[in-house]
């Protein structure tokens, strides 16, 4: 297998059209790194790097935030916010063009996506100035976010000086990862944005790895918080389970069969055929985790300044409350699996649109047999998206809490247990199917054999 592997890589570098846009990728992907360590100027990176680095990579959204940018946060780097902002505009605008009639008559208009995607791009830039200013104000007064934190992150006397230099490189930095993720998608291969987020949560690898060695060794005279028989076989199955299901259910798929029927066009006549529609089992992806985890952030926050600052009646609750919402406890495990399942229908809600489809196999005389065309085509696929998409919020929610529970119910270090779920692994794992298939589709026009079986594009699961 290995002696396949190293074959099919090989053949990547003989096609000079494909080793121009691998090189391509990889030169643009290390800059993007170098965003990631560069440090703002002003700040006092080391000391907030000791910080996570003592709190086993932190947990909660600036754990998770942290992860996505490759460890640049933690850096107080220039590309601290990472690709996060434009990616989170790039969803809203895909949510408003959903649900305003306007944006949806402008991106089915001649040159409405392009118009789209610079919206996308102005909000990039609103996101980043207040997200930006909200690092920023967590710099200086870092008390209230990094908990036991003695030094000062903040070199800089002048605030109003400080708060303009820290907000406008970071949004640079974050428009520049933009730009290279664009190049990328046009001139290398993949996705320019997801590659760089896969990137980065890879950057961590060695921290883990180092973790878990500590984790298995003992060293300074005390013994190994956990057993390699026990633990370490535990983790090794876990792993592969994981990995394995990721993979399955990201390419699982009900192909809905699709007949054609004999049409003429003009002089031209056109014969009947039949083909498939693919409904997606994981149609929502990542999407679900991240709006989840995003609007947890803030209860426990709420609750704790309202704890403090409310009348002394409901001093007490509130203080139960934050405590109760706290990162890995069981109502927020409860919670957080419930809100899994809501957003991976609403996403389904309002990304498929079953009434689109139906009309548009209509008109090109197409149906689905035993189905009648129309009303009941709609119907048809709402019922079995509503199906598929059940087992696909499931396998989320499994996914979801695998890291959280290893962390704080096996006190396995935070930068090992994300590795086994949650976002990052299904992040990792679908980005990179997804560029070996555009590997692959290269590799086969020239008659060469690819990483997938028998030469054919097709999934091993």
């Amino acid at each position: 297998m290995f002696r396949s592997i190293a074959n099919t890589l090989g053949n990547c570098f003989k096609i000079p059209e494909l080793k121009s846009r691998i090189l391509f990728t990889l030169g643009l992907l290390a800059v993007c790194r170098l965003l990631a360590v560069i440090r703002i100027p002003g700040l006092n990176g080391e000391a907030l790097t000791n910080f996570f680095a003592t709190q086993g990579g932190g947990g909660g959204l600036l754990g998770m935030y942290n992860t996505f940018a490759g460890g640049a946060f933690e850096h107080c780097a220039i590309g601290s916010l990472g690709i996060m902002p434009y990616i989170s505009a790039t969803i809203i605008i895909q949510l408003l063009t959903a649900v305003v009639p306007r944006l949806s008559k402008l991106a089915r208009e001649e040159g409405g996506r392009t118009k789209i995607i610079q919206y996308g791009r102005y909000l990039t830039v609103l996101l980043c100035l207040g997200q930006g200013a909200y690092f920023a104000n967590s710099w200086l007064h870092p008390e209230g976010q990094f908990p036991g934190i003695t030094d000062r992150l903040v070199l800089i006397d002048n605030h109003l000086l400080y708060y303009f230099v820290a907000v406008t490189v970071m949004t640079a930095g974050t428009m520049l990862l933009m730009w290279l993720g664009e190049q990328i998608s046009e001139r290398g291969i993949g996705n320019g944005v997801s590659l760089i987020i896969t990137v980065g949560i890879l950057a961590r690898l060695p921290q883990a790895v180092q973790a878990l060695i500590d984790m298995f060794s003992s060293h300074g005279g005390a013994e190994a918080t956990h057993r390699l028989m026990g633990t370490g076989i535990l983790l090794l199955g876990l792993l592969l389970l994981v990995v394995g299901g990721v993979i399955a259910i990201t390419q699982a798929q009900r192909k809905i069969p699709v007949q054609y029927a004999q049409r003429a066009v003009g002089r031209k006549m056109y014969a009947g055929g039949t083909s498939f529609m693919p409904l997606r089992v994981n149609y929502a992806g990542v999407m679900p985790i991240i709006f989840a985890q995003s609007i947890l952030m803030f209860p426990q926050p709420v609750c704790t300044f309202l704890a403090t600052h409310a009348p002394r009646v409901l001093q007490g609750p509130f203080q139960w409350l934050s405590l109760s919402l706290g990162y890995g406890s069981g109502l927020y495990l409860l919670i957080y699996m419930f809100m899994i399942l809501f957003f991976s229908y609403f996403w389904v809600a309002t990304q498929f649109n079953e009434i689109q489809i139906a009309d548009d196999l209509k008109k090109n005389g197409g149906y689905i047999p035993g189905v009648r065309p129309g009303q009941g085509t709609s119907d048809y696929l709402h019922h079995a998206m509503s199906r598929i998409t059940l087992a696909g919020a499931i396998f989320l929610t499994i996914i979801a809490t695998i890291p959280i529970i290893l962390a704080k119910q096996l006190n396995i270090d935070q930068n090992v247990a994300q590795f086994f779920g949650g976002t990052s692994i299904l992040i990792a794992v679908g980005v990179l199917l997804d560029t070996m298939r555009q590997v692959e589709s290269h590799l086969m026009m020239r008659h060469y054999d690819g990483f997938l079986k028998k030469g054919r594009i097709r999934g091993r699961f």
